[in-house]
């Protein structure tokens, strides 16, 4: 089983990328990862906000297979708790042999055709975050996840 993280244009600040850099390297000790980024749309401006949608969904399409469990950051996603998270991915990667697909989607969200491919969705917040910044504040949570899974002292309760 590995994990992926999919994400729709390139992350622009440097400050983010560092920071994906460090928590993508820590997950490699835990888990096969990577990352892959798909190119942002060439003339968006003139496009609508559905359009951009259902062109973006096309390209999130083709980066997954059949048997991906698909998992959508959504803002209507579920919410957990970290020790929460962390035992619900430490369940479905003990009972699962699927390979993970965390989808992060651009500005405007996700068309119909990706949410209806989607196996759930999950939230990081209440609160709304840049669909750049919550690029690292995933990673750093899933990096949080495996040292709850390994009883690691990263997180404190």
């Amino acid at each position: 089983m590995k994990i992926k993280l999919l994400l729709v244009g390139k992350t622009v600040e440097d400050y983010l990328r560092r920071g994906m850099a460090l928590y993508q390297e820590r997950l490699t000790h835990y888990v096969p990862f990577e990352t892959v980024e798909i190119p942002e749309l060439k003339g968006a401006s003139s496009l609508t906000r559905e359009q951009i949608k259902t062109k973006e969904g096309e390209l999130i399409m083709r980066h997954l297979k059949e048997n991906d469990d698909v998992i959508l950051l959504d803002e209507r996603g579920k919410r957990f708790r970290s020790v929460d998270w962390a035992r619900h991915l430490e369940q479905k990667m003990a009972h699962g042999s699927r390979d993970i697909v965390f989808v992060i989607g651009g500005s405007y969200g996700f068309s119909q055709e990706v949410y209806s491919r989607s196996d759930s969705s999950l939230s990081l917040s209440d609160m709304t975050f840049s669909h750049q910044l919550v690029r690292l504040i995933f990673l750093e949570q899933l990096y949080r996840a495996f040292t709850i899974i390994k009883g690691e002292p990263y997180h404190h309760e």
